[in-house]
């Protein structure tokens, strides 16, 4: 099982680059960071000086959105990185949500996300793609290589990620959950004609190691108020009780009372104050290291192959270490 380490690039960047060095040392293959460019500093120079700091670790946005940068302007960034540090990055895209709402527009639709999928893919990688009717090839890419993975929880997305992904990122830990939408993703990746096990699934949630849960619960509660703010748009498209989307992910969001950008994210956001402790137990993976071996080896079991770990309280170092220290070698095994 692979491990991804989940920043937000809040200044200054020397800090964010000084903790993805702790995680490749501690067994962290992936290096991730929020990406929206009002919220914090642009990801794509950080990511620069990571690669230059670090021998093996990949890394990419989690998530960035067909609507922030051109197409061909994603596809040359990454591949730059490429040429510079030799094929070390992963492109997680999603509708944009924070990146796009903050800026006062609509998410993508899953139409232009799907066709940015292919296109950023084949110009990245050296081939020819047409952008708004023009076709264009990088001509200085030379044996580039960008795997695209997808954010997505809604039965339309997963299935778009089973269709054109080569990855599927899913932003919860709960097991039950977990099943479900790996279930939808293979099952769409079947009927495109895809091989459905050569899809990488990634699990991304906050992770405390820690003995006091009510403390833990406190500094990841934000995470359910994130999550809350996509199943709302579920709820809105396909109802309370549709059974197109499970109630499990569904029914907490009825007491959510809208959502402040400007605490995105962060622990303490008051716009999370409508998650119960359930739900941060569900979604997240808190207690000592036993309980998040156990967990672990449950989303494995499921077809999980990469965990990343959200590092957004107030024990990033001291949780970085555990993993690597007690975590990781016990999946590893």
């Amino acid at each position: 099982m692979d491990f991804g380490l989940v920043l937000q690039t809040d200044p200054p960047a020397s800090q964010v680059v000084s903790l993805m060095k702790r995680g490749e040392r501690n067994g962290f293959r992936y290096g991730w960071t929020f990406d929206s460019a009002v919220l914090w500093q642009e990801p794509f120079v950080i990511y620069s000086q990571i690669l230059a700091n670090t021998q093996r670790m990949h890394v990419g946005p989690m998530v960035t959105n067909p609507g922030t940068r051109t197409w061909e302007v994603t596809a040359s960034t990454f591949a730059t990185l490429n040429d510079m540090y030799g094929n070390r990055t992963v492109c997680g895209i999603g509708r944009g949500d924070s990146a796009m709402r903050v800026a006062g527009r609509a998410p993508n639709t899953l139409a232009r996300l799907g066709e940015a999928i292919d296109v950023i893919r084949d110009l990245a990688e050296g081939r020819e793609a047409e952008v708004d009717g023009n076709p264009i090839r990088i001509p200085w890419i030379k044996d580039g290589k960008l795997p695209v993975w997808m954010a997505a929880y809604g039965p339309k997305a997963l299935a778009l990620a089973g269709q054109k992904a080569d990855g599927f990122i899913l932003q919860l830990a709960d097991p039950y959950l977990t099943e479900w939408m790996i279930k939808a993703v293979r099952d769409a990746a079947s009927a495109a004609g895809r091989d459905p096990s050569a899809i990488t699934i990634c699990v991304a949630a906050p992770a405390y190691v820690g003995e006091d849960l009510a403390h833990a619960r406190d500094q990841c509660r934000w995470f359910g108020g994130m999550v809350g703010n996509h199943v709302a748009d579920l709820v809105s498209r396909y109802g309370e009780h549709s059974s197109m989307v499970p109630e499990e992910l569904t029914e907490y969001v009825k007491s959510r009372q809208g959502y402040d950008y400007s605490h995105h994210g962060r622990t303490g956001n008051p716009s999370a104050d409508f998650v119960p402790d359930e739900i941060v137990d569900r979604f997240c993976l808190l207690g000592p290291a036993e309980a998040h071996i156990e967990k672990l080896r449950t989303l494995r079991a499921l077809g999980v192959d990469q965990f990343a770990v959200y590092a957004m309280h107030d024990a990033r170092e001291a949780v970085i270490d555990a993993y690597g220290s007690e975590i990781i070698p016990a999946l590893n095994d």
